[in-house]
C-alpha cells in the first residue's frame, strides 16, 4: 500500500501578498479511506515560476523547504497557515509543495526505483496568484479552493536522459480523476522494465512482455480505465525514445476525458513527436467497441490495466471488452506468423478477496494470468503485477 500527501483543505486559488495560506493536510491511501498510523514529519516549498528561457520538461525550481508540522491523525483535521513565498510580489504565482523530506529532490516521484512508496507521495496545488484583490475587485479571502493537484514522476528513459511527467488529480472523490496504487506500481515496473538490459536476452515471459511494449519496432497497444492516464504516459514516453510511431490507445468512460486529455496534452515535452502521442479515446465496457478500436489493423500487441478490479459486478462487461480486443488479433490470417497472441499486462492491488474471481474468468476466455513482481510500498497489501497470455 501507498500512501499521499493531499490537502483535506486545498489552498486557495487567489492569496494576498503579505498573507499565510491556510491549508489541512492529509496523509492517507490512495482512495483517502485509510490515515497513515505513523507520526509523519511534514515539509512546505514554493515551486517557482520558470524562468523566461527554460527548456520544455525541465524540473522546476523550488525554494528551501521548510519544516510545516508532525502529522498524527490525532490533529488530521487541524487547520494550519502557510508563509507566503519570500519576496513575492503583487501579481505572482507559485505552488504550493508538501513533502515528507528536505533533501536532493523532495517534490519528485522516481519511477525508475523499486522502492518507489516507502515514504508518502509529495504533492503540489495548482499555481495560487499572490494580488491585493481578485478580479472581481474582491479580497481573495473570498477565492474559491482550488479543485486539483499535481504530482511530478521522474522517468528515466535510459542511464543518460530523464523526463519529467506531471500528472494532475482532482481534490474531490472522484474514483477516475486520482491516482490509484496499481498506476504508480504499474509504471514503475514499466520503467524498470525499460532499463534492465539483462531481461531482452533472457526467455521466458519476461522477455516477451520486454518485446511486446517497449520494442523498437511499432506497436499497438490499449490500456483499459485509464484514470489520469499515467500508465499510457510513462509507457509513451519510453517508447518515444525508441519508436516514434505507435498506436497507443488509453481509454475509460467519457467523464474521464478532460482530466486524461489535458494529462496527455500537458506532458506533451516528454513525447519525441506528436505521432507518438498516447490518444485518448471513450470506450464504455458496457457497449460494443468503438470504431477506433475496432478497426485497428492486426488488433493489439498489449492490453494494458491498472486498478481496474474495484468493481466486481462490472466483471462481465470487462471480460466481454477483454476477449473482444483479444478476437480482434485472433482472426488475423495465419498467413501472418509473425504477429504473436495479444498479451495482457494487469496491475492489481486487493481490495477484497473477491475480486480474485476475475482470474476465473480470464481462464473461461483463454486467458492464463502469471504473477511475475510485486510493488510494496509503506505497509498493507502490495501492488501485483500479472502478465496475461492467451492459450
Amino acid at each position: 500500500m501507498f500512501f499521499y500527501l493531499s490537502f483535506l483543505r486545498p489552498p486557495p486559488s487567489q492569496a494576498l501578498p503579505s498573507d499565510s495560506v491556510s491549508i489541512t493536510p492529509q496523509v492517507a491511501n490512495d482512495l483517502r479511506t485509510e490515515l497513515l498510523d505513523n507520526a509523519q514529519d511534514i515539509y512546505y516549498a514554493w515551486c517557482l515560476p520558470p524562468a523566461p528561457h527554460a527548456k520544455p520538461n525541465q524540473l522546476p525550481a523550488i525554494t528551501k523547504p521548510q519544516k510545516l508540522t508532525t502529522w498524527r491523525q490525532g490533529s488530521a483535521y487541524k487547520e494550519l497557515s502557510v508563509p507566503t513565498p519570500p519576496g513575492i510580489r503583487e501579481g505572482q504565482s507559485c505552488c504550493l509543495l508538501l513533502t515528507t523530506h528536505a533533501q536532493g529532490y523532495p517534490h519528485l516521484i522516481n519511477l525508475g526505483s523499486t522502492d518507489v512508496g516507502q515514504r508518502p507521495y509529495p504533492v503540489m496545488s495548482m499555481p495560487i496568484l499572490f494580488c491585493s484583490k481578485n478580479s472581481k475587485g474582491k479580497s481573495p479571502a473570498y477565492s474559491e479552493k482550488q479543485e486539483h493537484v499535481e504530482r511530478i514522476y521522474r522517468i528515466p528513459l535510459n542511464s543518460s536522459e530523464q523526463v519529467f511527467m506531471r500528472v494532475k488529480e482532482q481534490t474531490s472523490f472522484d474514483l477516475d480523476k486520482k491516482v490509484w496504487d496499481s498506476g504508480i506500481g504499474l509504471s514503475s515496473w514499466i520503467t524498470t522494465l525499460a532499463n534492465d538490459d539483462s531481461i531482452a536476452s533472457s526467455a521466458g515471459i519476461l522477455a516477451r512482455m520486454k518485446s511486446a511494449i517497449l520494442s523498437p519496432e511499432r506497436r499497438s497497444i490499449i490500456e483499459l480505465g485509464a484514470g489520469t492516464g499515467m500508465v499510457s504516459l510513462t509507457l509513451g514516453a519510453l517508447r518515444s525514445a525508441k519508436a516514434p510511431d505507435d498506436s497507443l490507445l488509453t481509454t475509460d468512460l467519457a467523464s474521464a476525458m478532460p482530466l486524461l486529455e489535458h494529462n496527455i496534452s500537458n506532458n506533451a515535452s516528454i513525447f519525441r513527436s506528436d505521432a507518438s502521442r498516447p490518444r485518448a479515446l471513450t470506450l464504455d465496457w458496457d457497449e460494443p467497441l468503438p470504431p477506433e478500436v475496432s478497426s485497428v489493423q492486426d488488433g493489439f500487441d498489449v492490453i494494458i490495466m491498472a486498478d481496474v478490479t474495484y468493481n466486481t459486478s462490472a466483471f462481465p462487461s470487462l471480460i466481454r471488452t477483454v476477449s473482444d480486443i483479444l478476437r480482434l488479433r485472433s482472426s488475423v490470417p495465419p498467413s501472418t506468423p509473425e504477429l504473436r497472441k495479444t498479451m495482457l499486462l494487469l496491475g492489481y492491488k486487493e481490495r477484497d478477496p473477491a475480486e480474485r474471481m476475475l482470474w476465473e474468468m480470464m481462464r473461461d476466455i483463454g486467458v492464463r494470468l502469471e504473477k511475475v513482481d510485486e510493488r510494496r510500498g509503506a505497509g498493507g497489501d502490495p501492488v501485483e503485477i500479472w502478465i496475461g497470455t492467451v492459450a
